[in-house]
């Protein structure tokens, strides 16, 4: 069967319990201290990725973060959510069969762009369709990175099940986030480069200017302007 329609789970932390017994307690995570009682909207967030995967046969599912956190040493934030979601009962075998993780990303730019090149390196060919879960609040984050990415805005939808319990500073940090990538929407220099080495500790390369030949200018591109290449979804 032919999938057409990709969904997106952006990772935000790594689940770095000894099992599954309480993946929302927070002491299981590993977590920074705005993100303080973040693991239920995080398990909600994988939740609605399933559902709406789960309702679509034609859709693949991808849970995306890499190994963000030295502390939690090799965990990735896609593969512990993954686990979370078939430990909770999110996936069904129906699912499993067109679930995978992409673990290289990592920030928000790379949660939808790393997906994208991950489907194509599992399935050979890209989607019709994308649809992003992660939180409300950074929304016009990602259409942002829509626009810098050429993606038609009729090619996207954005889910946002959820915002932090303090929404106005979640909203405060995104608004500085926001007009360092209007100056920067392909987050490859200065202070949005700096910020994706820290998030990078163990110095992990992916392979997608290989498998993903049709984008590998667009990977290696590090402009400031919109890149002008040509693209699969022109």
């Amino acid at each position: 069967m032919k999938y057409k329609n990709l969904v997106i789970v952006a990772g935000h932390a790594v689940y770095i319990g000894k099992n599954f017994n309480n993946v929302f307690d927070d002491a299981n995570w590993f977590l920074y201290p705005f993100q303080k009682g973040e693991p239920k909207l995080y398990i909600e967030h994988i939740k609605v990725g399933c559902e709406i995967a789960r309702s679509d046969e034609n859709s693949f599912l991808i849970f995306t973060g890499g190994q963000s956190r030295k502390e939690a040493y090799f965990r990735s934030e896609a593969q512990m959510y993954w686990e979370i979601a078939n430990h909770l009962g999110y996936l069904d075998e129906d699912l499993k069969s067109r679930t995978t993780t992409e673990e290289f990303s990592r920030d928000s730019f790379e949660n939808l762009l790393f997906p994208i090149c991950r489907f194509r390196e599992y399935l050979g060919y890209y989607p019709e369709h994308i649809t992003m879960v992660t939180f409300k609040f950074k929304e016009v984050r990602f259409h942002l990175h829509r626009k810098a990415l050429r993606i038609p805005e009729s090619m996207v939808t954005f889910v946002g099940p959820n915002n932090p319990d303090d929404v106005e500073l979640a909203r405060k940090g995104e608004a500085k986030a926001i007009e360092l990538m209007k100056n920067d929407p392909y987050c490859c220099n200065d202070e949005l480069l700096e910020k994706k080495n820290q998030r990078n500790p163990w110095k992990r390369q992916h392979g997608y200017t290989i498998s993903c030949p049709e984008l590998k200018e667009l990977l290696e591109y590090r402009g400031r302007k919109i890149f002008n290449g040509k693209l699969p979804w022109d």
